[in-house]
C-alpha cells in the first residue's frame, strides 16, 4: 500500500463470519465447537480468531480483514481503490457515509446470473464503517457474490416447484455439473424440481421416490422413474453406477449421514450433493460428522432455509464458500 495511506490498526481477530439469516446462533455454536475464539458481534457479523477458513453457517467469510483511521470519505475510497478495483458495501454503521465511500468507487454491475453460469473469476472485496472514522475492509472473502448471495434469472414457467433453484445455486458453486452422457441419481426426487434441473442440462436421471413426478418429467426421454424408499436404495439395485448422487430428502440429520456415508464409499468417484435438514436446535458435533467424509464439504445456500448443503466433489475443486475439515 502507498505510504501516504494510514497503516492497518492493530486487531484482536482474523476472520469475520456474515451469518445466514436467522441462523446466528448456529454459526456461534459451529465456531465454538471448532475451537474458535470469539472477540465481537455486531448484528450478523461474527469476529473471530482461529481457523482462517469459511463455516459452513456463514453466508460470506471475510478472509483478510484489516481496520483503519480515515479522515475523509475521499481517503477512504482512495485507500480500497488502491487495494483493489471491486468492493462491496456491507453497511454496519455510519450507513449514508458509507454510501457516500461506495459511490466514489467503481461501479459493478450485479446482473441476475443465467444457469448454468461460472462464478465470477475477479475478486469482489467488503468494506463497511464501524465508526466515522474507522474503515472495516477485506479484500478477500470466501464468496465470490455479493454477501454471498447469487441471483439467479428465474424460470417460472419449465420447473414443477422452487427447489430447482438450490440445485441451480449448488451446482454454480461447485463450479461443475452434469451434463450428456451423465448418470444422476435424484433420491427423494418429487414432484421433480432436481430431476427438471438434470434434465435440462441433458444428463440421464434415475428418479427415486414413493410419490410421482410431474407427468411431463416422468415422460421425459432421459428420466427413469423408480418408485420406491430412497434411503433403501443401493447401487446393486441401478443398471448403471451413477456419476452423480443428489438427494434433497427430508429426514433427520443422522440418516442423511448414513445416506452420505453409503453413496460415498460405493461410488467414490462420484459428484454428491445432499441437503442436509436441520431441524430445531442446530447440533454442531452432529454436523460436524459430516466432514469427517473425505473431501467433505458444508455450506449454507441462500436458498437453503434451516438446512446445509453437503457437497462431495473428487473430481473437482473444493465448492465455492464451502466449509471443510480445519
Amino acid at each position: 500500500m502507498p505510504s501516504d495511506f494510514p497503516a492497518a490498526l492493530p486487531i484482536a481477530y482474523n476472520v469475520v463470519h456474515l451469518a445466514a439469516d436467522g441462523h446466528r446462533q448456529a454459526l456461534i455454536d459451529e465456531l465454538v465447537h471448532r475451537g474458535d475464539r470469539i472477540v465481537d458481534a455486531i448484528d450478523s457479523l461474527i469476529f473471530v480468531h482461529g481457523t482462517s477458513g469459511p463455516a459452513a453457517w456463514a453466508r460470506n467469510s471475510w478472509l483478510a480483514p484489516a481496520e483503519y483511521r480515515v479522515a475523509s470519505i475521499g481517503e477512504a475510497a482512495r485507500l480500497l481503490a488502491s487495494v483493489q478495483r471491486n468492493w462491496h458495501l456491507h453497511s454496519i454503521s455510519h450507513h449514508r457515509r458509507a454510501r457516500l465511500i461506495a459511490d466514489k468507487l467503481a461501479p459493478i454491475r450485479f446482473r441476475p446470473l443465467g444457469f448454468p453460469a461460472p462464478v465470477p473469476s475477479a475478486p469482489l472485496g467488503v468494506f463497511g464503517l464501524l465508526d466515522r472514522d474507522r474503515l472495516l475492509a477485506s479484500p478477500l472473502c470466501s464468496s465470490a457474490f455479493a454477501d454471498g448471495r447469487p441471483v439467479f434469472a428465474e424460470d417460472r414457467e419449465g420447473p414443477p416447484n422452487r427447489a430447482y433453484l438450490k440445485l441451480w445455486e449448488a451446482l454454480t458453486l461447485a463450479r461443475t455439473q452434469p451434463g450428456p452422457g451423465d448418470v444422476c441419481l435424484d433420491l427423494g426426487a418429487s414432484p421433480g424440481g432436481w430431476t427438471w434441473v438434470l434434465n435440462q442440462l441433458g444428463a440421464d436421471v434415475v428418479a427415486v421416490d414413493r410419490a410421482p413426478l410431474v407427468p411431463e418429467l416422468a415422460a421425459a426421454p432421459r428420466v427413469t422413474t423408480h418408485r420406491g424408499d430412497a434411503f433403501g436404495l443401493t447401487v446393486a439395485d441401478l443398471d448403471r453406477r451413477p456419476d452423480w448422487i443428489l438427494s434433497d430428502l427430508i429426514a433427520y440429520p443422522a440418516r442423511i449421514l448414513a445416506l452420505a456415508r453409503y453413496w460415498c464409499r460405493a461410488c467414490p468417484q462420484a459428484g454428491i450433493v445432499i441437503t442436509v435438514k436441520c431441524q430445531g436446535v442446530v447440533d454442531p458435533a452432529e454436523i460436524d460428522h459430516f466432514l469427517d467424509i473425505d473431501n467433505a464439504r458444508l455450506r449454507h445456500l441462500s436458498a437453503n432455509k434451516h438446512e446445509l448443503t453437503f457437497f462431495r466433489l473428487p473430481d473437482a475443486g473444493p465448492p465455492e464458500g464451502a466449509s471443510r475439515r480445519p
